[in-house]
C-alpha cells in the first residue's frame, strides 16, 4: 500500500499555478549551482540535470554510442547488478531516466522525500560507477537494434531523416541519434566506460530541482550526487556551425503506401535570437497552433486532404531549422504540397493579421500555467531555463515578452524568416500517374 500511495503521488504531482512558482539560485558547499522551486505541499522531489554535449559528438564509427550509454546507465551501478538496482528503484517508487539528444545528455530523478537519500545515492552511483554488465548491455542493444530495423519502414521516420540529411548535409545533425545496426553492434562496454569519463564533467553540468526540499538540503544533495565527478573532462563540445540548405530541392522516396508523408524544412532561428518570441507567434499562426492555424484550416478543414498538418521551430546549439509535416492520400500529395507552399509564401508576403497575432498571444499566454502542473515539469522547465540562458526571472517575464511583440515586428520576422523558394521537401510514398508536380523537379533519393 505504501508503494502504491507513493506511485500515485509521483504520477499526480499537482502543484500551484505558474504565477506562484518562486525560483531561487542555490549554491552547494562545494560550489555547484542549481535553480530550485521549493514546494512542501506534497512530499515529491524532482531533480533535472544535464551535461552539454550530446549525440552529435559521437564518432562516426560508433554512432549511437550516447543513446546506448544513456539507455544502460540505470542497468546496474556500484555493487548492485541490473536486477538489484532496478529493484531498489521500484521498491521505493523512484523514477530515474537518462536521455541523449543532439546537444546534451540529460537525466531526471523523481522521488518522495522519505526515499530521497536512497534516490540520491542511486543517482550518484549511476553517474560515477555504472557497471555495463554483459546481460543488460546486450538486452538494451537488442532493443535499440529492433527499433532501428522497424523505423526503416516507418514513412514518418524516413521522411524526417531524409529531410535532415537534405538540410544539414554532412553536419552531425543530419545523422540518426540511434546509429545504424553496424555502428551499434560495434560499441563495446569499454567504449561506454570511456564515454562516461569523457562526458560527465562538472564544468558542463546544469542542475534544477523542485518540490519538497530546502535550499540547504539541496546543496548537500548536489555535493553528494555530483561533486565526485571531475571538474572537467577536457571535452570540446563546440560543433561547427550548421548551414541549412536553401536550394529548394524536392526529394522523393518511392514507397508503396496508401498515403504519402511530406516533410518540409528551411533555416530557422536559434533560441537566443531576439526575434524568437515574434517567430513563435508567427509559427503558431501558420501551423503550430493546431486547429487555430492557417495550414490546418486550408489543408484539413476546407479540403479534407489530411488529418493533421503542423509546423515547429527546431533550434539547436549550432544551427536552427523550421519543420512542417503532413500525411495525406497519395493521389492528393501534390495538392497538399502546393497548398503548403502557397501558405508559406502568403505568411511571408503578408504576415499575420492583428486578430491572428492576438489569438496566438492569448493561447500561448493562457496555456503557460499548464507547463507547471507537476513537480517534474517545473524541474524540467528550470533546467531548460538554464540551458538556454534565459535568466532566473524567465518564468515571470516570459508572457510579457510575448505580449510585447507588435504586428509590425511579426510581419518583419515573417518577411525575413520564411523562404518558400528555399524549402527543402521530402515526399515518401508512391508515384501517382497524372499528378501535377508541385514545385521544382524532383531528385530521386538513393
Amino acid at each position: 500500500m505504501i508503494r502504491i500511495f507513493a506511485t500515485l503521488i509521483l504520477a499526480c504531482g499537482l502543484v500551484s499555478p505558474a504565477f506562484a512558482v518562486t525560483v531561487k539560485e542555490v549554491k552547494s558547499p562545494r560550489g555547484l549551482t542549481a535553480y530550485l522551486s521549493e514546494d512542501h505541499t506534497s512530499p515529491v522531489i524532482a531533480i533535472s540535470f544535464g551535461f552539454k554535449g550530446g549525440t552529435a559528438l559521437d564518432p562516426e564509427a560508433k554512432l549511437g554510442l550516447s543513446n546506448l550509454a544513456a539507455s544502460t546507465l540505470d542497468e546496474g551501478a556500484g555493487d548492485l547488478d541490473s536486477f538489484a538496482f532496478q529493484s531498489a528503484l521500484e521498491d521505493r517508487a523512484i523514477t530515474l531516466r537518462y536521455s541523449a539528444s543532439d546537444d546534451a545528455i540529460s537525466g531526471t530523478l523523481v522521488t518522495t522525500a522519505p526515499n530521497a537519500a536512497k534516490a540520491f545515492e542511486l543517482l550518484h552511483l549511476s553517474l560515477t560507477r555504472p557497471r555495463f554488465d554483459a546481460e543488460p548491455l546486450e538486452r538494451m542493444r537488442r532493443q535499440i537494434l529492433v527499433g532501428i530495423a522497424s523505423r526503416t519502414e516507418n514513412p514518418n521516420f524516413v521522411a524526417r531523416q531524409k529531410l535532415y540529411q537534405t538540410m544539414f548535409g554532412a553536419h552531425p545533425y543530419a545523422r540518426d541519434d540511434d546509429g545504424t545496426a553496424a555502428t551499434v553492434k560495434a560499441i563495446s562496454a569499454d567504449d561506454l566506460r570511456a564515454w562516461v569519463k569523457s562526458r560527465f564533467g562538472r564544468d558542463r553540468l546544469i542542475i534544477a530541482a523542485s518540490g519538497d526540499i530546502t535550499a540547504a538540503d539541496l546543496g548537500k544533495a548536489m555535493d553528494m550526487i555530483f561533486a565526485e565527478l571531475p571538474a572537467t573532462t577536457g571535452l570540446n563540445v563546440m560543433l561547427a556551425p550548421a548551414t541549412v540548405a536553401a536550394k529548394g530541392q524536392t526529394v522523393r522516396v518511392e514507397k508503396n503506401l496508401p498515403q504519402s508523408v511530406i516533410y518540409l524544412g528551411q533555416k530557422g532561428l536559434k533560441r537566443t535570437d531576439p526575434d524568437w518570441y515574434a517567430a513563435t507567434l508567427v509559427d503558431y499562426v501558420l501551423g503550430g497552433g493546431s486547429f487555430s492555424s492557417r495550414l490546418m484550416d486550408e489543408v484539413r478543414e476546407k479540403r479534407g486532404l489530411a488529418y493533421g498538418v503542423s509546423t515547429a521551430l527546431a533550434p539547436y546549439d549550432a544551427g536552427a531549422a523550421m519543420i512542417c509535416s503532413v500525411a495525406t492520400r497519395a493521389d492528393q500529395a501534390e495538392t497538399s504540397l502546393a497548398l503548403i507552399r502557397s501558405e508559406w509564401k502568403k505568411i511571408r508576403d503578408e504576415g499575420p493579421t492583428e486578430t491572428e497575432l492576438q489569438g496566438a498571444k492569448d493561447y500561448m499566454i493562457g496555456a503557460w500555467p499548464m507547463r507547471f502542473t507537476s513537480t517534474r515539469a517545473i524541474a524540467d522547465m528550470l533546467y531548460a531555463v538554464q540551458r538556454d540562458h534565459l535568466g532566473i526571472d524567465y518564468i515571470d517575464k516570459r508572457n510579457s515578452m510575448l505580449e510585447a511583440v507588435t504586428l509590425d515586428q511579426a510581419k518583419r520576422v515573417a518577411r525575413t524568416l520564411y523562404d518558400p523558394d528555399g524549402l527543402s521537401v521530402v515526399v515518401v510514398g508512391p508515384t501517382v500517374k497524372g499528378a501535377a508536380p508541385a514545385g521544382k523537379p524532383a531528385a530521386q533519393a538513393p
